[in-house]
């Protein structure tokens, strides 16, 4: 059994999402810290001049609670300028008129949220439905066996193989057991010249739209060593 041991994120990069497609068990991360390393409120974009950030703003005294208790920061207008940002940078891509009402109509419906997990999982749903793909996945806080301890929990689920969110080392229990995937990051045609790998997938979708599975397909045939 290939388990894979994720944080939630709303946009994922290529490297995660092709964990999600090989594994055949996902455990999401829930009752773990939430750390500022990670990508549970953030994702990268391309930009003119390489990549960036876009990020969703936490309630400061959330930020040492577990995943699942982290709250949102809805004190002033955020999604606003997350989608100028998004707009400025994409409105040149092939599908981006096409999927833009949507996407807006998402972000949006952020301020009908309070937790941030509940956010992430509500648009990761969305935008993986726009791409045609389905992920089945559990929560660690529902999960009886669960332990912070990736060593003992591979044990405990008898899995063969165990996949880890990508460059997690400063956030992440790094199990002994870890395996890499054989990943190579597909390259792609991007609407700004040159390729900036380790974008989130919100790139796929706004650069390929119904026919994100050019690049998804190459996930899926990828084995792990």
């Amino acid at each position: 059994m290939k388990l894979a041991l994720l944080f939630p994120q709303f946009a994922p990069n290529l490297y995660d999402l092709s964990i999600m497609l090989q594994a055949n068990r996902i455990i999401l991360l829930d009752v773990e810290q939430w750390s500022r390393k990670s990508r549970i409120h953030r994702a990268k974009i391309r930009v003119p001049n390489g990549s960036r950030w876009i990020n969703i703003p936490l309630r400061t005294e959330d930020r040492k609670n577990a995943v699942g208790e982290v709250r949102m920061d809805h004190s002033e207008d955020w999604v606003t300028p997350l989608l100028r940002t998004i707009e400025y940078n994409y409105r040149n891509s092939i599908y981006y008129d096409f999927y833009e009402p949507e996407i807006k109509a998402e972000f949006k419906s952020a301020y009908d949220f309070t937790y941030l997990m509940d956010f992430v999982l509500h648009i990761q749903s969305r935008l993986f439905r726009f791409m045609d793909i389905n992920i089945e996945y559990e929560l660690a806080s529902e999960v009886e066996e669960y332990t912070s301890n990736p060593n003992a929990l591979v044990e405990s689920l008898g899995a063969d193989t165990l996949f880890q969110e990508h460059d997690s080392r400063h956030y992440q229990w790094q199990a002994e057991q870890k395996a890499e995937p054989k990943f190579e990051h597909p390259e792609y045609h991007q609407h700004f010249e040159n390729f900036e790998p380790w974008c989130s997938i919100l790139d796929i979708l706004f650069q390929f739209g119904p026919e994100s599975f050019k690049i998804t397909d190459q996930l899926n045939s990828q084995e792990p060593q």
